[in-house]
C-alpha cells in the first residue's frame, strides 16, 4: 500500500489514526505540540503547548491571553504547529490561522483541569518578568486565600483557548536512507487536495 493510499483523502481521518497510534509510543505527552508565532516586527517565536481538542472544526490549545504567544496571535493570526512522535518517526506540520475560542469552550476545559492548574492560571502572569519563584508562590497563595482550599475555581477572563483553522497539513513518515514519505493536504473551497513532496 502506498503512503497516499494509507492516508487516504481525508486529513482528519489520517490524523485520528496517527493520534491513536502515538499514545502507546509517546506515553508522557503525546499531545505536545510546538507552535510558532510571529511578532508585529516579523520576529518568530516557538514554544510547546498541549493540543487538547482537534477535528474538522479546528485544533484547540489553551493559554494566558497576556502571554507572548497570545499577544502575537491577536496581532497576526498566522500560526504553524508541529507534532513530533519520535517513537513512530512521524511528524504532522500544520499551517493556518488562530482565533480565540468561545467562552463555552474555554470554560469547559478550564473546569476539567486539576485544581492546582486552575489556581496557577490565576497566579501566573505568563511571559511577564518576575523577581523570583517566591513571588509566584506568593501570588498563588493569594489566589488560594481568595477562592479557598476546596471547590471550583472560576476561569479568569485573561485565560482561554485558541482554535486553529488549518490551511495546510503535512504528514511526514520517516523511512530508511532518508527516503521519507511526505504528503501535503491543502484546503480548498471544495475540500482538500493532496501533493507528495520529495524528502
Amino acid at each position: 500500500m502506498s503512503f497516499e493510499q494509507e492516508l487516504g483523502t481525508d486529513p482528519w481521518a489520517a490524523f485520528a489514526r496517527w493520534w491513536d497510534e502515538a499514545g502507546p509510543t509517546e506515553p508522557r505527552v503525546p499531545d505536545a505540540v510546538q507552535i510558532a508565532t510571529v511578532s508585529p516586527s516579523g520576529r518568530p517565536s516557538l514554544r510547546t503547548v498541549l493540543l487538547k481538542q482537534w477535528g474538522p472544526e479546528g485544533l484547540v490549545f489553551f493559554t494566558n491571553y497576556g502571554s507572548r504567544k497570545a499577544r502575537e496571535l491577536d496581532a497576526n493570526p498566522h500560526i504553524a504547529m508541529l507534532l513530533h512522535w519520535k517513537g513512530l518517526e512521524r511528524q504532522v506540520i500544520i499551517e493556518g490561522t488562530a482565533a480565540r475560542a468561545s467562552r463555552e469552550i474555554s470554560d469547559a476545559y478550564a473546569q476539567s483541569r486539576d485544581r492546582g492548574s486552575q489556581l496557577g492560571a490565576w497566579g501566573s502572569p505568563q511571559s511577564q518578568p518576575i523577581d523570583g519563584r517566591d513571588v509566584l508562590v506568593e501570588r498563588v497563595n493569594e489566589v488560594v486565600a481568595r477562592f479557598g482550599d476546596e471547590g471550583p475555581v472560576p476561569r479568569p477572563d485573561f485565560w482561554g483557548g485558541y482554535v486553529v483553522t488549518p490551511k495546510r497539513i503535512e504528514f511526514w513518515q520517516g523511512r530508511p536512507d532518508r527516503l521519507h514519505d511526505r504528503l501535503v493536504f491543502e484546503k480548498t473551497d471544495d475540500g482538500w487536495t493532496t501533493q507528495r513532496l520529495a524528502p
